[in-house]
């Protein structure tokens, strides 16, 4: 019997899927996403931080926060050529998704963004997925990036309603629940998940796999994110999450939203091989290839290669999957 796709999850489903014992939590996960995925495939993207730091926000976790000293130097939006020469490069090293990160409160209407849209319309045209995170989006902003190419925006919500506050100061859950609907309003597909090892409880993992999964179209994508805490952060002293606290959130969230592609996200590089295993068993299909995450460490690409090896996973193709029909695939230049 095929599972259903559904979008009004109550917080005490979700509750009781989250705490089931784990085995059986982990086989229900994998069962659905055999329904909807090729066990074998997972999604390589490469993140890039093409304007690192000297943001104003109050991100309680990230280095490339203004109000902490950290050890990240503020640049400026890098060079379009270079850029381009990084997305060919990951293209040649098996991504298919390519994600441009610029840490601005909001995107504005300037030079700046007139040139992203050009990255954006460039990379299009290599034949990758092209996805962008530049924060608060309004419908403009959102319709000028899906007719640059857009094909993902990533926006994570990073934890539930109740607990927002708590992280982050200088804008609202609901500001990030806007910009998601602009996003998709431009019929740009999503990217949006969150972070665990925040301080938050499982209460709050709960609540903020409910409003994931309650949006009336699921994200695309849904990063599953440790928490790598960063010297001079306010969280520079939270614990390293537990494997088996990421495999529930992995499982709970394919289970919930089982056409999405689940991301094992930040916090990979300290997972042995084994522990990564556990989680694609749990339902993940996607990882960010690269040394770098932004700001923060990843595997190495030929770590990462091994491990496909071993586990006998393939890189999934571009444009694949449900969001698919909604874009129209442009064929790589000559």
């Amino acid at each position: 019997m095929k599972s259903i796709i559904r979008n009004d999850w109550s917080k005490a489903e979700i509750r009781e899927i989250y705490h089931k014992p784990i085995f059986d939590l982990m086989y229900e996960a994998q069962s659905i996403h055999r329904e909807f995925h090729k066990s074998s495939e997972v999604q390589v993207c490469t993140l890039l931080s093409v304007k690192t730091g000297g943001c104003k926000e109050d991100c309680s976790y990230c280095s490339q926060s203004a109000k902490y000293t950290t050890n990240v130097k503020p640049q400026k939006l890098m060079p379009t050529d270079e850029v381009l020469q990084k997305a060919k490069q990951a293209k040649e090293n098996g991504s298919t998704r390519f994600c441009m990160g610029a840490a601005w409160r909001e995107a504005r209407d300037n030079r700046d963004f007139d040139r992203v849209l050009d990255m954006v319309s460039e990379i299009n045209g290599m034949g990758m997925e092209v996805c962008a995170t530049l924060g608060l989006l309004n419908e403009e902003q959102a319709q000028k990036l899906k007719e640059a190419g857009l094909y993902a925006y990533n926006h994570n919500i990073d934890t539930s309603r109740e607990y927002y506050d708590k992280v982050i100061t200088t804008r609202t859950f609901d500001d990030r629940i806007e910009t998601i609907k602009n996003a998709q309003k431009a019929k740009i597909s999503v990217c949006s998940g969150g972070i665990i090892g925040l301080g938050e409880t499982e209460e709050d993992r709960i609540s903020m796999l409910f409003t994931l999964s309650n949006l009336p179209e699921h994200p695309e994508s849904v990063p599953v994110n440790a928490l790598v805490a960063i010297e001079g952060t306010p969280m520079e002293g939270n614990d390293r999450v537990p494997v088996w606290d990421m495999i529930r959130m992995i499982s709970t969230a394919r289970i919930l939203m089982p056409k999405a592609m689940v991301r094992l996200s930040a916090g990979r590089n300290e997972m042995p091989v084994s522990e990564q295993a556990l989680c694609f068993m749990a339902g993940a299909n996607s990882i960010f290839a690269g040394d770098e995450l932004l700001t923060t460490p990843n595997p190495a690409e030929d770590k990462d290669k091994a491990m496909f090896d071993l586990l006998n996973l393939v890189p999934r193709p571009a444009y694949k999957g449900a969001a698919a029909d909604k874009f129209e695939q442009v064929p790589e230049k000559v």
